[in-house]
């Protein structure tokens, strides 16, 4: 059999990898998150501060992981950074948080949030529709059209997946372009034909109304900034299905990050534009809001379509990236073994793609997928922490790897992120104190399962 037949195919180019990165990140985290920020920070030159602060951090992240995907071009992104850094055991825990929790239960929340605004034209087929309801000890159980509905999404984008890489990242680049496209025209009709007239640059930065020190309460909101930036490294997990890897991967993050921040800026001076902010504090779903104060009626129509695209497209990407790390796992033999395999026709990591469609349906259907992923939450932080740690351990460790790209900046660079992150660990340990013992309990459960992969 020939050789190539057993290994994945570089079918990504710069266009690809840009369009994962943003495609990643942009679901529906901006079109529902600024109203909570707005309650920490009642001022629209703050509202726009943390979101380009946000930005800014997360560059500093992805300058520091374009070094470490360069210089290790394989699949799996943080779990071999990890690995490489701290021994396989670090990136075990790091891959087992991710297949368990992490990746698996982003999509069964991404799969739920777009049978969500599905039911938003279709109410039959919303998450509030239930079907049936059992109790069984004491335990309540319902099942929703809106859970089928998210079941058959990751179905769908699975097969889709399984049958290549080519179609995969197609379905990925046209739901990306479309809902860029999108977000650009409600941000030109917006200020062109739009009823608001809101913005002002008359106490742009006042602290009036703020519950909590200017230092708090930007701390506050850049928690949920960051969340909403979530999925930038997606890149990373392809890397040994990139083009030119060592060029592209690098500058695909750079350019991704730099669109992020810019779409990101936009939408919010449509929101300010829109409503005072005294309108927008507390709204959970101000894109909505905004849109019906700029266009009457057909806006919350409008907007609801275009997230309902913008998360499925988020999905696509999200499925795509994901079984690259569960395939980097199974080849060290540190997973089911059956997930290193690679379709010898359609070169994709075939198993992997299903073991991850299978238990984010699970999660779908058993309705935990959000308590699960408050759990980890500190422990994305705590991996983020580690990995920036990584840029400057892989350069001591391993200083005869190629590096054609080195981090703009260094040593700083990193050490921003790694910081940020460090902060971040700490406050997650002070606000959620239960959820994190939960969420490290979980980790740990790894720990048997390590040694039971490392032992065959």
């Amino acid at each position: 059999m020939n050789n190539n037949q057993n290994r994945l195919i570089k079918g990504l180019n710069l266009f690809d990898t840009t369009l994962l990165v943003i495609g990643a990140v942009l679901g529906s985290g901006i079109f529902l998150t600024t109203g909570d920020i707005a309650l920490s920070l009642p001022s629209q030159g703050w509202i726009l501060l943390v979101w380009l602060i946000g930005g800014l951090v997360i560059l500093t992240g992805a300058l520091s992981f374009g070094e470490l995907g360069a210089s290790l071009p394989h699949a799996g992104g943080q779990y071999i950074y990890l690995k490489e850094s701290y021994g396989s055991l670090a990136g075990f825990l790091y891959g087992w948080a991710f297949f368990l929790v992490i990746q698996c239960g982003g999509a069964a929340a991404l799969a739920v949030g777009f049978a969500e605004y599905l039911g938003y034209f279709i109410p039959s087929l919303s998450p509030q529709n239930y079907l049936f309801h059992i109790s069984i000890l004491g335990l309540d159980y319902r099942l929703s059209s809106g859970q089928i509905i998210a079941v058959l999404a990751i179905v769908i984008l699975t097969i889709i997946n399984y049958y290549g890489l080519k179609s995969g990242s197609l379905v990925q680049n046209i739901f990306t372009t479309l809902k860029i496209g999108a977000i650009v025209l409600i941000v030109i009709l917006g200020f062109s034909i739009g009823k608001g007239g809101n913005l002002s640059l008359e106490n742009f930065f006042s602290t009036a109304g703020f519950e909590l020190n200017w230092l708090k309460a930007l701390g506050v909101a850049l928690i949920a900034v960051y969340w909403t930036y979530d999925g930038w490294y997606s890149v990373n997990c392809t890397a040994s299905e990139i083009k030119n890897v060592r060029r592209n991967l690098p500058l695909s993050l750079i350019l991704g990050t730099f669109s992020l921040i810019l779409i990101y800026l936009a939408v919010n001076l449509v929101y300010l534009h829109a409503l005072p902010v005294d309108k927008i504090a507390g709204v959970r779903r101000i894109a909505e809001e905004a849109s019906q104060a700029l266009f009457g009626s057909w806006g919350a129509i409008l907007i609801s379509a275009i997230i309902m695209v913008s998360i499925f497209g988020c999905l696509s990407a999200t499925i795509l990236y994901g079984p690259r790390v569960f395939y980097a796992m199974a080849k060290d033999k540190l997973f089911f073994k059956k997930l290193a395999h690679v379709h010898p026709k359609y070169h994709t990591p075939a198993f992997a793609i299903l073991a991850q469609g299978v238990w984010a349906s699970i999660l779908c259907l058993s309705g935990t997928y959000r308590e699960l992923y408050e759990y980890v939450v500190f422990a994305v932080i705590l991996f983020f922490f580690f990995t920036g740690i990584s840029v400057y351990i892989l350069r001591w460790k391993r200083p005869e790897l190629e590096r054609p790209y080195k981090t703009w900046g260094y040593p700083v660079t990193p050490l921003i992120f790694i910081v940020i992150n460090g902060w971040l660990f700490i406050n997650t340990l002070q606000q959620q104190p239960l959820q994190s013992i939960l969420g490290l309990t979980i980790i740990l459960i790894g720990l048997p399962a390590y040694f039971f992969w490392k032992g065959k």
